[in-house]
């Protein structure tokens, strides 16, 4: 049994995230088990989860820093809140009959931690990597998400830290606004006026690219983040060149031109 579970829960530079590994110990999650705690590198210790001194959780949990520890005050944080809120996640699962199908003394957790350099509140690392370690068990049972959630999530969710969204076309109809100016003020003007919505397309047209290059596709991107952009080159030869030109400014699409014998 090898099975995969993760959780982000929290917000500021106390955020916690998981990435949680549970299967046998006589499998490959019991062999990164072993190899974990007998395996240390500088500034990557990983720990057993304990509920007190003295006191391991079952299952057997390692938890294993995914940020290089540099300081005592990051250290603390991994061997304080974080090795405790994981610890009695775990023990909370187990008395809550998350496990009863499985031999608690048969497997193993891997438990990756993060830890913010500037995280401070102990209140907050533990009470959100708890959470974080509780869903990513019960996501790792439950082997979630399964393939209609991510099929249908995966064009419309936003990743928690990257800040904005890629934006996919998949239910038309669709509002294209199109740049066709040469004031960069105005261009903002018009963006900051346009209503951020997942149904509207932000155009940078013919004359704006004559102007600026496609240079402009990014001033757009840093006042519409989240904009589905498309660059309208009009293209009638070198294609794959300028396209690929397009993607590299970030644009999301290309026009192009077509010519047909009448």
């Amino acid at each position: 049994m090898y099975l995969v579970g993760e959780a982000l829960i929290g917000e500021g530079a106390e955020l916690a995230h998981i990435d949680l590994l549970l299967g046998n110990k006589e499998g490959p999650v019991g062999s990164a088990f072993a190899n974990a705690v007998s395996q240390l590198s500088v500034g990557h210790t990983p720990l057993l989860a304990v509920v007190r001194p003295n006191l391991l959780t079952k299952p057997a949990t390692v938890v294993i820093p995914k940020v290089t520890l540099k300081g005592m005050e990051q250290v603390n944080e991994m061997f304080g809140p974080v090795q405790a809120a994981v610890a009695k996640a775990v023990a909370d699962s187990l008395e809550e009959g998350v496990f009863t199908d499985l031999d608690i003394e048969d497997i193993v957790i891997l438990a990756s931690a993060f830890v913010h350099p500037d995280a401070r509140d102990y209140n907050r690392i533990y009470r959100y990597n708890y959470g974080a370690t509780k869903l990513a068990i019960r996501r790792a049972l439950d082997k979630f998400p399964d393939t209609k959630t991510l099929v249908y999530e995966k064009d419309r969710a936003a990743h928690g830290i990257m800040g904005f969204k890629v934006q996919r076309l998949w239910d038309p109809p669709y509002l294209q606004v199109a740049m066709d100016l040469v004031d960069m003020g105005k261009v903002a003007q018009v963006l900051q006026e346009v209503p951020q919505n997942d149904h509207v397309i932000i155009e940078a047209g013919t004359p704006l690219i004559k102007k600026f290059g496609l240079g402009v596709i990014g001033e757009i991107r840093k006042l519409r983040p989240n904009a589905f952009i498309i660059a309208d080159l009009k293209i009638l030869d070198t294609g794959n060149l300028e396209a690929r030109m397009a993607a590299d400014a970030t644009a999301d699409a290309v026009v192009v031109s077509g010519l047909a014998p009448t």
